[in-house]
């Protein structure tokens, strides 16, 4: 009976597009602090670390064994999320594409990585249109990444009405997984008679066939809802033998036909949501492959054995995370996170969002039909850009689509337009409490960007009537009021032109040693002519530059001039069409008048060259915009130190015998010495090596002192980074006993701080150096070597043999 019974574990893993709509990149996120953003820290958590978990030792408790988790599941990841880590997580990313590989082997060439609708748009609220461009850039997204078709494909929120089944099907998906509540009827194929099911009656071992009214027919898997449930919310992820003891109990005995135990969450649950859940989930697929009575699979191999035996009709319009069908994307269904807000906001929303829609589709059919030979095929076409952004790229797919000699940056921005109209309709958009939320504030930042489109299209202002609908989208935040303080508040600051980008780059470059390097997201900048003076803090520049964007091929060229005051006083000008000889002679003018330090004058000139619109350092996008802050703050940062550490130096003996007579120490002196300790503590964690003399002393004076870390989890990363890098050192120096020995003297120091660093990189590293020992004769690694050699894998919390 073993091989009639599997088990199948499904992940969901995804993020919402979180990049700035002009720039397409991500914006530094504070709530996600120690990291840069929610992407960058849920990957640290959960991405990574399910790509090389850890599977412990019974006794001691330390690692027996790293393996990839993804390799023995099934899951699907966004196509906006794979697009981030190729860029941002290389090493995860590569782990997930290998996975898929090696689940091919292990599982009859079927391989366990699921496609997912572009960008988790909620399809039955869907037009037929964006249907069919979401499953086709899903597909064309998950081919480039894994080279091969795709079988099954997740949709968003598992969100499900007949006209998707039949658009996943007609794209020759062959099947999707569904939540238990969305079956409505299933009966033997053949048989006449329905038999009405819910969540608790349908049988979820099976592959259903579901037929459409085209002809067309698509498998569909409904997941164990009890079992799913225990491992979001119910704690069967803090025990991985109880996982496991539970997806055994899931099969039915009386049954003797092939049964398969299946169940779906979000991939987050297993280590962002629940931490160390990926060492749950590894050890769990551990103990299944040992059990010889079940067997692991994934949906498309289960399949291709036992292909469906029965059928099954779905409810129209339903999900898995909302009780109400799709209302939670439409309505004030009472489907919330608990936050104790009302979410009346929902419908204006959408309402909003489906008019723009409406109206941008007017404009690509009168628009497109003068460009392209067929607009929404090229529309359906364009992922090939989206994934290749090159100027060949571009050309051969304008080759392809588009009449001869067509404007190539009207067609673009059209496209865009497009695509921005379906980035409007990411699903998180609805999901949370708050129109002011951070998911929410993003798809109106796509609406945003869309309109602005329009306009650049066709003349046509379209923001008023839109702004009209969205303040009909009330806030509970009185700060915001409704959806238009939302939009002036937290959208508009992010709103970018070419303009403003070339003002961003010409503010940027006074603080830049190398200014044609200056980073522009998806633009570039080309000088024509640059040139920078300086006297003491004071700085001028003055250029011409080019401004392209990497996106639509829009592009103008700026005069410019900036002078920098000191601190944050900065002010600046550009011009779009100053003459040449007017710019020479503004050129020698400001640059006689910055030398002989005629500030004033250069005011004036920058006024009667360039107008009276001036620009600040307030214009900056965000993320340089903080960089050159912190800059600057840390430059009065260092006056501070300066000052308490010349009181640490002075008074230390005082303090000392304060402490030594048992009188107590004032604050004052204590939070100078808490200061001066931590800012010297994260100057221990240098890229070179770690200064363990200093790190000795300061330990012992935060014990003396009684002093707290500042900020622990900055630090935790910093020395995780140190200790990795210092190993990778050790890895290329195989018989530096002193490198060796000089680690495992910093983890004996390291624990003395109430700190727990990120050795994540650093098992992983350390577990593969254990490998290739194992594959050394004994006389090539020396008897003291090897000693300390285990001695870190004890700190490391790794077992070798």
């Amino acid at each position: 009976m073993s091989q009639q019974k599997y088990i199948c574990i499904h992940g969901h893993f995804y993020q919402p597009p979180r990049e700035n709509a002009w720039l397409e990149v991500i914006e530094i996120q504070d709530s996600a602090h120690p990291y840069h953003d929610w992407n960058e820290r849920i990957s640290a958590e959960c991405y990574a670390p399910n790509s090389a978990s850890r599977i412990l030792d019974k006794v001691g408790g330390v690692i027996k064994k790293i393996t990839n988790n993804y390799s023995r599941i099934s899951f699907n990841f966004g196509p906006t999320l794979l697009s981030w880590m190729e860029r941002n997580d290389k090493e995860a990313y590569q782990a997930i594409l290998e996975a898929d590989k090696e689940s091919m082997e292990l599982f009859g060439g079927h391989g366990s990585a699921m496609a997912q609708v572009y960008n988790h748009m909620i399809l039955p609220l869907a037009n037929r249109r964006d249907k069919e461009t979401q499953v086709i850039w899903g597909i064309r997204d998950f081919e480039r990444r894994f080279n091969r078709k795709p079988e099954g494909m997740w949709l968003a929120e598992t969100a499900v009405d007949t006209e998707s089944l039949e658009v996943l099907a007609e794209q020759g998906i062959v099947f999707t997984v569904l939540a238990p509540r969305q079956a409505k009827a299933t009966r033997r194929i053949g048989d006449e008679h329905w038999n009405n099911v819910n969540d608790q009656t349908v049988d979820t071992h099976k592959a259903y066939r579901c037929n459409l009214p085209s002809g067309k027919s698509i498998a569909l898997f409904f997941y164990d809802g009890d079992i799913s449930q225990g491992v979001a919310f119910n704690g069967l992820l803090f025990d991985g033998k109880r996982f496991a003891d539970r997806l055994i109990e899931g099969f039915n005995d009386g049954d003797h036909s092939p049964q398969l135990v299946n169940i779906a969450t979000d991939g987050e649950t297993y280590g962002h949501h629940h931490k160390s859940g990926d060492m749950a989930l590894a050890f769990c697929l551990e103990y299944i492959d040992q059990n010889p009575d079940v067997n692991l699979t994934n949906y498309g191999h289960f399949l291709s054995m036992f292909p469906p035996e029965h059928e099954a009709q779905i409810i129209e319009n339903s999900s898995w995370s909302c009780v109400h069908g799709i209302e939670r994307w439409r309505s004030n269904c009472g489907c919330n996170s608990g936050k104790g807000y009302n979410q009346n906001w929902r419908a204006p929303l959408r309402e909003a969002l489906d008019w723009l829609r409406d109206t941008m589709i007017e404009i690509f059919e009168t628009e497109g039909s003068k460009l392209f030979y067929d607009p929404w095929r090229a529309r359906n076409e364009y992922i090939r850009v989206i994934l290749e952004r090159s100027d060949e790229s571009i050309d051969r797919f304008m080759d392809e689509y588009a009449a001869r000699d067509v404007d190539v940056n009207k067609g673009l921005r059209l496209l865009e337009l497009q695509r921005h109209a379906m980035l409007m309709y990411t699903s998180c958009g609805w999901f949370f409490d708050e129109l002011s939320g951070i998911e929410t504030v993003q798809v109106i930042q796509y609406a945003c960007r869309a309109v602005q489109l329009s306009k650049q299209l066709t003349e046509r202002v379209l923001e008023g009537e839109f702004l009209k609908r969205l303040e009909k989208a009330p806030s509970n935040l009185p700060m915001y009021k409704d959806g238009v303080g939302v939009y002036k508040k937290c959208v508009l600051p992010s709103k970018t032109n070419l303009s403003r980008v070339g003002m961003h780059y010409a503010v940027s470059s006074i603080f830049e040693e190398e200014p044609e390097n200056l980073p522009l997201f998806n633009y570039m900048a080309t000088n024509e002519f640059y040139v920078k003076k300086e006297a003491g803090e004071q700085k001028l520049v003055i250029g011409i530059t080019k401004v392209r964007s990497l996106v639509t091929r829009s592009e103008k060229r700026f005069a410019f001039a900036v002078i920098y005051l000191g601190k944050h006083d900065v002010i600046g000008n550009l011009s779009l069409n100053i003459e040449l000889d007017k710019f020479s002679s503004m050129q020698f003018r400001m640059i006689d008048a910055f030398e002989d330090g005629r500030l004033g004058d250069i005011m004036t000139i920058m006024q009667t060259y360039f107008g009276p619109e001036k620009y600040s350092i307030w214009y900056l996008f965000k993320e340089e915009k903080r960089k050159i802050l912190d800059m600057i703050a840390r430059q009065g940062l260092e006056d501070i130190e300066m000052s308490l550490r010349r009181t640490y130096n002075r008074d230390y003996p005082l303090v000392n015998a304060l402490s030594n007579n048992d009188i107590p120490i004032p604050n004052a002196y204590r939070t100078t010495f808490e200061y001066i300790l931590n800012a010297d503590l994260i100057k221990c964690f240098r890229p070179d090596r770690i200064n363990m003399k200093l790190l000795d002393r300061i330990a012992g004076e935060m014990k003396r002192w009684n002093l707290k870390i500042e900020d622990p989890s900055t630090l935790e990363r910093l020395a995780g980074d140190s200790i990795y890098q210092e190993l990778l050192r050790i890895n290329t120096e195989r018989d530096n006993l002193k490198r060796i020995s000089r680690l495992n003297r910093a983890f004996t120091i390291l624990s003395k701080f109430d700190l727990a660093p990120n050795l994540h990189r650093s098992q992983n590293l350390y577990f593969e150096m254990s490998l290739e020992n194992r594959e050394k004769k004994p006389e090539e690694i020396s008897k003291e070597w090897t000693e300390q050699f285990l001695e870190l894998g004890d700190h490391l919390g790794v077992k070798v043999e």
